[in-house]
């Protein structure tokens, strides 16, 4: 079986635009009612970094999570947003973006990565206190914009500190959509194997048509758990380089399909979101 999270935070967050509330409950509400495995429905950082998830709050206390087995998760970015997001009962996933790009942890953090590393390890004994859960985005993770050195031995040790710390979930993320098969194809094939305590996803950006070659080479060297936005909305604002979208659903979803894995996907209220996600996006 795979599991999908579904991301209308990192399609919404990039939009100058700011989407009523209430809108985002509706868009929000249908996605729930798809039975994804997770949402990632906001985030609680800075409003002047990320003016359009100031309202995370109001629209977590909003939806309704009756009968829904799909679990909620909210990025953080230090120990006070870790301290908000325990505080919401709904909330039941924390994650925090780890960049493997020293400029990239400055733009999305504003921190350097060792204190990025120490962010963590506070906010893991905040997650621990609440009985919520920490999720390790590590951005970056398969190359940057910037120039700077990276190698997928890099990104494994960092793996490495982050399982000294207890964390158990982990997303390699390819927020500029640079990630090539053969160091997807390295990085999961090494590490599911060798830290069976740590539940590995894949976040990828990818331009729309270039899709299934990243999905299937994940896929084939263990990766079960994968990210994605309704018609690859989205992107991250913070990467200083051309925004490039999100993995689309829907492309996960052929996937599933193709390959006759199982899926708690309800396609009727699937249709019914990503019908909602073109209204809601057209502007």
């Amino acid at each position: 079986m795979i599991s999908i999270t579904e991301c209308p935070r990192d399609a919404m967050q990039g939009i100058k635009n700011l989407i009523k509330t209430a809108d985002k409950v509706q868009y929000i509400q249908s996605l729930i009612d798809v039975n994804f495995d997770v949402l990632d429905c906001g985030s609680f950082v800075s409003p002047r970094a990320i003016p359009q998830m100031a309202d995370t709050h109001e629209v977590l206390s909003e939806l309704d999570l009756t009968d829904s087995h799909t679990k909620l998760s909210v990025i953080v970015a230090n120990e006070q947003g870790a301290e908000q997001a325990c505080a919401e009962e709904k909330v039941d996933i924390l994650g925090f973006p780890f960049s493997v790009s020293e400029k990239f942890q400055h733009y999305n953090t504003n921190a350097t990565r060792q204190e990025g590393l120490e962010r963590i390890n506070k906010i893991q004994e905040i997650v621990q206190k609440s009985g919520k859960e920490l999720l390790i985005y590590i951005s970056m993770g398969f190359g940057n914009p910037y120039g700077e050195d990276w190698s997928t031995q890099m990104v494994e040790e960092y793996v490495a500190e982050f399982a000294k710390m207890g964390i158990t979930q982990i997303k390699l993320s390819d927020t500029i959509g640079a990630a090539k098969d053969n160091d997807i194809a390295a990085l999961f094939s090494h590490l599911i194997p060798k830290y069976s305590e740590i539940i590995f996803g894949a976040h990828f950006h990818t331009v729309y048509s270039d899709w299934f070659s990243k999905i299937n080479t994940a896929f084939e060297n263990g990766c079960r758990n994968f990210d994605g936005a309704i018609q690859g909305y989205g992107g991250c604002p913070m990467s200083q380089s051309d925004m490039v979208g999100n993995m689309p659903t829907e492309k996960l979803i052929t996937f599933i399909h193709q390959n006759n894995l199982e899926s708690q996907i309800n396609m009727s209220a699937f249709q019914l979101a990503f019908n909602k996600a073109l209204t809601l996006f057209a502007g």
